[in-house]
């Protein structure tokens, strides 16, 4: 998964995982996103949210030309544990 990102945008990126959940027959009943180096997470009413199936970030700041990993980690009603990692391209749109 692979986004893109403006230096000075602040957007909220989502994480989906519906088709995953299904296979299990679970749902999300934690998730945190691992900090990161040059990018600033939402905070106050942007903070980061789920619901039973997707999680959400808000994203600010990053350096132009730079490319950024950040990690939705959820633990599930089912006691699983995973992580997804997607790519933020950062570069003036």
């Amino acid at each position: 998964m692979a986004f893109r990102k403006d230096p000075d945008a602040v957007l909220d990126y989502k994480w989906d995982w519906s088709e995953w959940l299904a296979t299990e027959s679970d749902t999300i009943a934690t998730s945190q996103f691992l900090p990161v180096d040059g990018l600033t997470f939402g905070t106050g009413g942007q903070s980061p949210t789920h619901d039973s199936t997707t999680a959400t970030v808000w994203l600010s700041g990053g350096t132009a030309g730079t490319s950024y990993e950040v990690t939705n980690r959820i633990t599930t009603t089912g006691g699983r544990t995973d992580d997804r990692t997607a790519r933020i391209d950062v570069s003036p749109m």
